[in-house]
């Protein structure tokens, strides 16, 4: 035995519990973030990732226009790199919604040209 008596470890688990108490409080602090901040961020991630969309799906145009495929393929890809440039547009004036669908159709068109090769 170690000599504890039961009131001893109950005392012990209150202390855990209510560190563990303050700490999730702390937590909760930290996900309650500004709806500004979380909107900026918002517009960033609809931006760059516009951005770097349109910039992949123009630099395979131009890969696949020098090459042997049919002229639908390197089409798609400018068709599906404008989409997102147009998203990039969006997401950047705060239509982050609207501007994720973009994407998403802007990808998808340039998946559905890369099948015509």
């Amino acid at each position: 035995m170690s000599g504890r008596t039961d009131s001893d470890t109950r005392t012990e688990t209150a202390e855990v519990d209510g560190a563990a108490g303050m700490h999730d409080a702390d937590d909760a602090d930290e996900d309650d973030e500004d709806p500004a901040v979380e909107a900026r961020r918002a517009r960033w991630t609809a931006t760059g990732t516009g951005a770097l969309l349109s910039l992949a799906g123009l630099a395979a145009a131009l890969l696949r226009l020098s090459g042997a495929a049919p002229v639908l393929v390197p089409a798609a890809y400018a068709v599906g790199a404008a989409v997102c440039a147009f998203a990039a547009v969006l997401g950047s004036r705060g239509r982050t919604r609207r501007a994720l669908w973009l994407l998403i159709v802007g990808t998808m068109i340039m998946a559905l040209g890369d099948q015509f090769d």
